[in-house]
Parts: structure tokens; C-alpha cells; sequence
């Protein structure tokens, strides 16, 4: 009679033996018996551990080993063990990130999924696709990073049994996730999903994930100038790296540090904790935080004006980051290259520089814009044309001594006159150019608010909902309002102003699309007085939109029950037109504590940039705009808030 087979414990208590045995074995091997390997290696596919923090445990230290992991690959592969085969692949994908060998690090990991998908080992797969996402993203391929996170993400979530590997994935799922919202400058989205990567690092009590947790966190508020929080969170993190021995981690964080020292006007304490991390980063050889800290280096020498040595660090960090095709290490390096080249007045060096940086920062978000670029061209004009005058002025006096020599004093002074004339045209170019510049930054500013990327991405995820909801009519509607709207700001982005029936005509798209995220609950109202010509009347375009979202979002969606906005076109007095917008939403007073209560603050640009929009249009009219908030009651209970925009109608006449 067969033995009957023994029971689950006996076989884990069996394996966990065979593990540590293996681990003692492994830790007698030095550093160049690598062929030894091969016995460990069938070893441990005899043992044939299933999950992925088995395996890991296991492997050991070996895992950093490139040459043993093509072995076990090798091995696993022979002996169909597809495990095995997979987390070698994705050991070998990591090494490779790290030494920024993107290409070998793609194709190992590739290769990983592609087992992973085949043999249906949901561990390894979603391990897979969030080390391609960490290779996306230090590429600075946002959109495809983001997708294999998401993707990620979504299949742990959906795996019935969290075990240890599958909530260690779903923790640098949304770490990734949030390195992305952060690049992308979507601060609240960024701490949250770093936030919920923390909990879970946390409750493992992992010293590397917090101290990446806790990094990450500091790079919020490094990018909102919060300097003192994030440098406490730096700290933080390296406190953890220190605990686990991390040189990366050290790297990392001192660079990171020196940084803030640098944003703080300390450049010599940047410097103490910079230059001791430059060897310790070319020991590791990852790329990546070799330019990083390359260019910080230099950065602070430039702080501190010694622009040769700045120039020598910046041009290792520029080069390093070409040779690996890192984009914003690139962009970083051209960024304080330029600043330096405009110290040493090169400023048509320092522009191209720029416009360097400018365009890689585009390719990665394109919610840049080129106030820098044109704030350069202009001071590069400007000192252009004062040696132009300078110039003038020099042949000037060789004139006036000419003339007093032959005693034309007619000459001379017709020649002054001239030279007036000319730095004068001169000046009023420069108030001229400088007038333009803030009206093109503030258009910008404008158009940047409007085409919001986590509006859009929300507009399309609802419209994405109807299709998958199979409600064809409702998606065809709203896309299509969608794709008005879109034309519409774009058209409107290239005018200064526009008429009030177009702004309603918009402003209605913009209700249309937002009331889906609020599931078309909202009651939107326009009422026009018929003594008001909407069609020949101007306002700047895209007005009312801020308004209009400061009721939707701060008004109307903390509130619960009926919910509407109305617009009121009218005249109040004369040579004015007002439009007011008033809601039944929960007040500012409330609103205001909402906002006090929420961890991350962040500072509403929009009625800004509308407000001097509206200061230059009112340039053109007798009157400057007026702007009134009032606060609505019934029974000393809030009732909602009306804001009233009156806008001048009377031109200044032009002389002729």
C-alpha cells in the first residue's frame, strides 16, 4: 500500500530546512566561486517554492548577482520551473534599471511577464508590470508607466488573497503612481496614493518602503517651497536608509537634502553633504542618481558663483544623463546652465539652453510654459538694443565735437534731438515688450487652468463609463459637448476677448460636462435681460469659468441635497454690464473649514490670473471691472454665495 502524502506543515517545515540549509551554503561561497552557483541553483528549483517572498528569501543575496541570475534562468528553465525563470528575469530587469541599461532591463523584465501571463503566476506578473512601470517612469514616459501601475494595481486588488508579495505590489503601485501625480503636479492625487503606500509599509514594517514613502512625501513639498517639511521628511528617510545600509538610499536622500540647502540660500551647507555622496553614487553606478547628483553638485557651486567648477559638474551631469537618455536629468542640467550663462552675460546661450530644458519638459508634461524663455529673450533684446543706443550715443558726441569744431550747433542739436527720439522709441518698445510678456504669461496662466489634465481625464472617464454602461446616446452627447468645449477654449485661447453670448455658449459646455461627475444633478440656469445686446458686448475670454468651478467644487459638492447655479446677465448702471453667478451651496464660511481641515493646501490660481486679465481689459474703458462676493442667508442659516462681475461697456476714445 502507497504512503499517503504529508500534510501541508510537514512539507512547509520541510522546505523552510532546505531553505535556511541552502542560505548557510550559500553564505560559505565567496565571491568567485560564481559556477558553484549551478548546485544552489537545483537546489532551490527542487525545493520549488510557489510564491515570490519565498523565493525571494531563498535567493538571498544572490539576487544582486547578475551573472548567477542568467544561471538560474538557465536552470529554471531546463528543469520547468517557470517560477524561477520569472523572478530571475525580473532580478536581472531591476540590476539592469539600475545600472540605466534601459533597454537589457525592458527586455529581461518583458520576458518575465511573458512567462508570468503563460503560466498564470499572478505574484510574478504583477511584480513584472510594476518594475516595467519603474522603467517607464525613470525614462520619463509618463503614459506608459502610469498604465503598467495601474494595470499592476488592478490585479492585486482583485486577487482574492493578499498575501505578503501581493500587499508589498499594491504598496509600489501606488508609490509609483504617485511619483507620476507628482511629476505631473497633481499634488493631492500624489500624497494620498503615497500616503496609502505608507500604511501598508507600515503595517509590514518595511524600513525600505517607508524610507521610499517618506522621500517621496518630501518631494511634495519641496515642489509647493515648503522647504522646512520637506526636509524633515527627508531626514526621515534617511534615517530608515541608515538602517537598512542603504548606499542608494543615502545617495538619494543627502542629494535630496543638499537641494533644499541650496533652495534655503545655504549653498556651502549643500556642499558638505554633496560632495562626500559623489563617490558613493559612482560606486553604485546607477545612472540615474549619478546626474542627479552631478548637477546638484554643480548647482550649488553655481549658488555660490564659482562658475567654473559649476560648469565642470553641470557638464558631467549633462553628459551622464545623454549617454542614458534621462530627460529630466537633462533638462535639469540645461536648466542651471543656463542660469550660469546668464551670470556670465552669454544670454543668447543662456536662451537656447533654456529652450532646451523648456522642450523636454514638455515632452514629459506639457503644462509648462515659456514665461522664463520670453522673461530671457526680452532682457537679451533689451541689453541689445541699450548697446545699439550706446553706440548711437558715441557717434552723437564725436558728432557734437565735430560741430562745435565747425561751429554748426544747428547740426548738433538736430543730431540730440535724434538720439532722443531714438531712446525713446527704444523705451517704450521695452514697457512695449514687457506689456506683452505679462499679457502672454497671464494668457498662458489661463489657457493652462482651463485645460486642467485631471479635468479632461476626469471628463473622459465619465464619458468612458456611459460606453461601458452600454448608454450610447449619453456618451455620444457628452462627447460631443466634450469636443466643443475643447474647441472652444482653444479658439478662445487666441483671442483677447470675446463676445458674452460666446462666453455663455461655452461656459454652458463647460456646466455640461462637469454636471456628469455630479450625476447630472445640478440645476445650471442663464437668464439674459433683454436690455442687454449679449452678442455685440465683450468680456475677456473664459471669464467666468474659475467662478463657475469655485461654485461646483467648493459650494455645491460638499453639500447634499438640491444643488443649482444661476447666471444673470443684466444692467445695473450705466456703461456697465453685470453678470452674476450665484449658488445654493453650503457657504464660504463652511467651505473655508473644509479646506482648513485638509492635510494639503492648495492655493487656487484661477480667480488670480482672471483678476489681472480683467485689470488689463479694463485698460481699454473709462471704468475699471468690479468684483462683489456675497454672502446668501435664510433664517441666519447660509444659503449659498453671489458673486457679482461688473464690467465696463464705455471705451476711451482714440485720438486721430
Amino acid at each position: 500500500m502507497l504512503n499517503s502524502p504529508p500534510s501541508f506543515s510537514i512539507l512547509a517545515l520541510k522546505n523552510q530546512l532546505l531553505t535556511l540549509a541552502l542560505l548557510v551554503s550559500t553564505l560559505g561561497f565567496s565571491q568567485n566561486s560564481k559556477p558553484q552557483f549551478s548546485v544552489i541553483a537545483d537546489s532551490l528549483i527542487k525545493v520549488n517554492h510557489k510564491a515570490f517572498n519565498a523565493l525571494d528569501y531563498a535567493i538571498y543575496k544572490n539576487k544582486y548577482d547578475t551573472l548567477k541570475m542568467k544561471i538560474f534562468a538557465e536552470r529554471s528553465a531546463e528543469k520547468n520551473y517557470p517560477q524561477g525563470e520569472a523572478f530571475a528575469h525580473i532580478m536581472l530587469g531591476n540590476q539592469y534599471r539600475n545600472k540605466s541599461l534601459f533597454k537589457k532591463s525592458k527586455a529581461a523584465l518583458n520576458k518575465a511577464l511573458t512567462i508570468s501571463k503563460e503560466k498564470k503566476l499572478i505574484e510574478f506578473h504583477i511584480v513584472s508590470l510594476n518594475m516595467l512601470g519603474v522603467v517607464e517612469r525613470r525614462l520619463d514616459n509618463i503614459k506608459s508607466a502610469l498604465a503598467y501601475h495601474q494595470d499592476a494595481l488592478q490585479l492585486a486588488e482583485q486577487h482574492p488573497e493578499k498575501t505578503k508579495s501581493i500587499q508589498k505590489s499594491i504598496a509600489v503601485s501606488y508609490n509609483s503612481m504617485g511619483n507620476i501625480y507628482l511629476s505631473l503636479k497633481q499634488y493631492d492625487l500624489a500624497l494620498q496614493v503615497f500616503n496609502n503606500s505608507l500604511k501598508i509599509e507600515k503595517e509590514a514594517n518595511n524600513y525600505l518602503g517607508l524610507a521610499i514613502n517618506y522621500h517621496n512625501i518630501g518631494a511634495i513639498y519641496e515642489e509647493q517651497n515648503q522647504l522646512s517639511t520637506a526636509l524633515e521628511n527627508y531626514k526621515i528617510s534617511l534615517s530608515y536608509n541608515e538602517k537598512i545600509n542603504s548606499d542608494v538610499g543615502r545617495v538619494i536622500c543627502n542629494t535630496s537634502i543638499g537641494s533644499i540647502y541650496i533652495k534655503q540660500n545655504k549653498p556651502e551647507a549643500a556642499l558638505k553633504i554633496i560632495e562626500p555622496t559623489i563617490p558613493l553614487a559612482e560606486k553604485n553606478q546607477d545612472q540615474f542618481y549619478i546626474a542627479f547628483a552631478y548637477n546638484t553638485l554643480g548647482w550649488a557651486h553655481l549658488k555660490l558663483n564659482r562658475l567654473e567648477l559649476a560648469e565642470i559638474w553641470l557638464t558631467k551631469g549633462l553628459n551622464v544623463a545623454e549617454d542614458y537618455k534621462l530627460k529630466s536629468s537633462i533638462a535639469d542640467a540645461y536648466l542651471h546652465l543656463s542660469e550660469l550663462n546668464e551670470k556670465k552675460n552669454d544670454f543668447e546661450l543662456s536662451l537656447k539652453q533654456y529652450k532646451k530644458a523648456i522642450k523636454l519638459n514638455q515632452s514629459i508634461i506639457s503644462e509648462k510654459n515659456a514665461q522664463f524663455v520670453s522673461s530671457l529673450r526680452l532682457q537679451y533684446e533689451t541689453e541689445k538694443k541699450n548697446n545699439q543706443i550706446q553706440a548711437l550715443a558715441s557717434e552723437n558726441e564725436i558728432v557734437k565735437l565735430r560741430l562745435e569744431e565747425n561751429k554748426k550747433t544747428g547740426f548738433f542739436i538736430l543730431s540730440g534731438l535724434l538720439a532722443l527720439g531714438i531712446a525713446l522709441f527704444f523705451i517704450n518698445r521695452h514697457k512695449q515688450l514687457k506689456s506683452e510678456k505679462m499679457i502672454l504669461t497671464l494668457e498662458q496662466d489661463m489657457l493652462r487652468n482651463q485645460m486642467n489634465p485631471h479635468f479632461i481625464f476626469n471628463s473622459l472617464n465619465s464619458i468612458k463609463l456611459y460606453i461601458i454602461n452600454n448608454e450610447k446616446e449619453n456618451a455620444i452627447y457628452y462627447l460631443t459637448k466634450f469636443s466643443k468645449f475643447i474647441r472652444k477654449i482653444l479658439i478662445a485661447s487666441t483671442e483677447k476677448q470675446i463676445s458674452i453670448a460666446e462666453e455663455l455658449e461655452t461656459m454652458n459646455l463647460y456646466m455640461n460636462i462637469e454636471n456628469i461627475r455630479f450625476s447630472n444633478k445640478i440645476n445650471y440656469e442663464t437668464i439674459i435681460d433683454p436690455t442687454v445686446n449679449v452678442d455685440s458686448l465683450k468680456v475677456p475670454s473664459l471669464v467666468l469659468q474659475p467662478f463657475l468651478e469655485n461654485a461646483l467644487w467648493h459650494g455645491l459638492s460638499p453639500k447634499k441635497g438640491d444643488k443649482s447655479i444661476t447666471v444673470h446677465v443684466y444692467q445695473s448702471k450705466k456703461d456697465y454690464v453685470s453678470i452674476s453667478i450665484t449658488d445654493n451651496g453650503i457657504g464660504r464660511i463652511a467651505s473655508k473649514a473644509i479646506k482648513e481641515n485638509k492635510i494639503l493646501k492648495r492655493k487656487s490660481l484661477g480667480i488670480g490670473i482672471t483678476k489681472q486679465r480683467l485689470e488689463n481689459f479694463s485698460q481699454r474703458y473709462v471704468h475699471s471691472y468690479t468684483i462683489s462676493i456675497e454672502d446668501l442667508y435664510e433664517n441666519n442659516k447660509p444659503k449659498g454665495t453671489k458673486i457679482t462681475l461688473n464690467i465696463p461697456t464705455k471705451e476711451i476714445k482714440k485720438l486721430r
